[in-house]
């Protein structure tokens, strides 16, 4: 850049088994921060999502505004922080709806930091914060 400031590249890991509208908001309030934001659609052996991580991507993909042009979307099955330093990436981004989800985002940022990633955490907006995967994929599955 020609104003001499350092780009900051985010990655926002996650299965989105499906991408959620609340996804997205943390998707969009990250790409207001930083330069660019890598939604990393991965891999997560406690979990069994209906699609592959490639086409858990292209469905990603396929939602986000196509203005959005800071945001990419890629699939991966390795650790968050391998993936940030193969790619120059300086922070992750995690949302979080309650105190759950802040006390297991935590010790998982704490291993990223000790792997030299730190870890920005959005709190969910309070129209959002009861909106999960899980709670959609509910919804969306026959009964």
């Amino acid at each position: 850049m020609t104003d001499g400031r350092t780009r900051i590249r985010a990655v926002y890991p996650g299965s989105f088994d499906p991408f959620t509208p609340g996804h997205a908001n943390v998707v969009n309030r990250a790409r207001r921060i930083f330069d660019e934001v890598v939604v990393l659609v991965a891999v997560n052996s406690s979990k069994h999502p209906g699609l592959g991580e490639e086409d858990r991507a292209v469905a990603v993909r396929a939602i986000l505004p196509a203005d959005w042009t800071s945001v990419t979307v890629a699939a991966w099955s390795g650790l968050t922080s391998t993936y940030c330093r193969r790619h120059d990436i300086g922070v992750i981004v995690r949302g979080v709806r309650n105190t759950t989800d802040l006390r297991a985002e935590y010790q998982l940022a704490a291993m990223n930091q000790s792997l030299g990633v730190p870890t920005v955490f959005l709190p969910a907006q309070p129209e959002l914060a009861a909106v999960s995967s899980t709670v959609v994929r509910t919804r969306l599955s026959p009964c």
